[in-house]
């Protein structure tokens, strides 16, 4: 039991370690992930077109 009790003791310590986001700097990481997924889409999506097209002409 005396591990288990200094296991949750010692993450307590860690959590309090961390520097949490602000509000700002949340909605500033959330748009810039969220913009790399809709730009990658696309960019996969339009691959996936020209690779549709090429095989199409050639087979």
């Amino acid at each position: 039991m005396k591990k288990i009790k200094e296991f949750f003791i010692s993450v307590k310590k860690e959590t309090a370690k961390i520097k949490w986001p602000t509000k700002k700097e949340m909605v500033k990481y959330s748009i810039a992930t969220i913009s790399f997924m809709i730009f990658f889409a696309l960019f996969f999506f339009l691959l996936d077109i020209l690779f549709a097209f090429f095989k199409s002409i050639v087979g």
